[in-house]
């Protein structure tokens, strides 16, 4: 069985809750005909998308054609809202956390659902969690940062137990790139900046003793671990060089045998790269769908 990942879905009746709140940060869905709609963020156009990303039946139907047996859908990032206030973003995550449990009750031979949570405070997020195992969802997608704080704060840790108590997976996906003021130029946000941010979220929760305190988490990177793959010997040496740093009991490496990552490299040495460092039980298939930078018919 072929199961992509790494795809995403947004709800097309997502309320508006940049009139709701006030505050035009919230994305909001602006639909163009039946097949196409912007997804608008203060004002600006964030993204066109179309009805791929809303769509179940046209999502099965790319996945006859492309291949694909079942989709993990998650939600888009840009709907995270670690930035609002808590009790405002738990309700948009409450909203995705239903519309996908919905969707993967009424296509369970197709999709198999990932849920949000408002991530800026652990307490309500580790309770919207829980719901969304009760809803059936078997994972939680996260962003590598939580308003420029690292994976390894303090407060996450709480978190990262839970997720580890409750068998929930943790999809983590690139948002609010570091570097932002200098990748505008060329989309280096996407090209860039997100690899690099996916190797900082990798490297803070191995270096912090994240991994180590929570040893049966299951973690899975976006887009093969942007650079992780690349700078984890470096990251071995740092460890080595500077011992009045060290807070685990072995080196990175040991600690990212543990972790998992999508295939979503774009290019055969680089995949042969990944499955030689992780090995294949640890790579796992990843489009992006629907979007630009996807893969189509990945493998």
């Amino acid at each position: 069985m072929r199961i992509d990942f790494h795809t995403h879905i947004y709800p097309l009746n997502l309320p508006n809750f940049a009139e709701k709140f006030g505050n035009d940060k919230w994305p909001v869905m602006e639909q163009k005909c039946s097949c196409g709609a912007d997804i608008m963020v203060s004002g600006n156009l964030f993204r066109e998308v179309t009805d791929q990303v809303w769509d179940p039946k046209k999502r099965i139907e790319d996945m006859a054609n492309e291949g694909v047996d079942m989709q993990v859908i998650s939600p888009v990032p840009v709907t995270f809202s670690y930035w609002a206030p808590v009790e405002q973003a738990l309700e948009m995550a409450q909203f995705q956390n239903d519309f996908i449990a919905e969707t993967v009750k009424e296509y369970p031979a197709h999709f198999i659902g990932l849920g949000t949570v408002p991530l800026q405070d652990a307490e309500t997020a580790i309770a919207e969690m829980r719901r969304c195992k009760e809803l059936g969802l078997t994972g939680i997608e996260i962003g590598t940062n939580v308003n420029g704080e690292n994976l390894d704060a303090d407060y996450l840790l709480p978190f990262f137990q839970a997720a580890e108590e409750l068998e929930m997976s943790l999809f983590i996906h690139p948002w609010e790139t570091m570097a932002k003021d200098r990748t505008p130029r060329h989309n280096f946000m996407y090209t860039v900046g997100m690899p690099s941010e996916t190797a900082l979220a990798a490297a803070s929760l191995i270096w912090s003793g994240v991994m180590e305190k929570c040893p049966n988490l299951k973690v899975c990177f976006a887009h093969g671990g942007g650079s992780f793959a690349y700078i984890l010997p470096r990251l071995d040496q740092g460890w080595e060089v500077w011992p009045h740093l060290r807070l685990t009991e072995h080196p990175p490496s040991y600690y990212a045998k543990k972790f998992y990552f999508d295939s979503l490299v774009y290019d055969k040495d680089n995949f042969a790269f990944l499955l030689e460092r992780f090995g294949h039980d640890k790579i796992i298939m990843g489009s992006d769908y629907p979007f630009l930078l996807r893969e189509i018919n990945p493998g």
